[in-house]
């Protein structure tokens, strides 16, 4: 699956760990300036990404109640969804 450049920030209530068995795109893989961590999911019904970006050696600082949604659509032009509507994520 190609991904659509860009993705929905989904903000949570409280923080989410991805599981320790997670992907790992490395920088170095795809030219890029940080690691992602990436995680299957969907959203929609839709197949899914969820993205969690970290840089190596570094103390993680990313706000973990935001999950960064990939897929091969700009989401906000196909479903239309707006600032603080809910939205059910299936972790896969």
């Amino acid at each position: 699956m190609k991904l659509f450049p860009g993705t929905l920030n989904v903000h949570l209530n409280q923080a989410y760990e991805l599981p320790s068995e997670t992907l790992c795109l490395r920088k170095e893989e795809y030219g890029g300036e940080v690691s992602v961590k990436i995680m299957p999911c969907r959203i929609f019904g839709r197949k899914a990404f969820i993205l969690r970006p970290y840089r190596d050696n570094v103390e993680d600082n990313c706000d973990k109640r935001v999950l960064e949604i990939a897929t091969d659509i700009k989401l906000r032009d196909a479903y239309h969804p707006m600032d603080g509507d809910l939205v059910q994520i299936e972790v896969q």
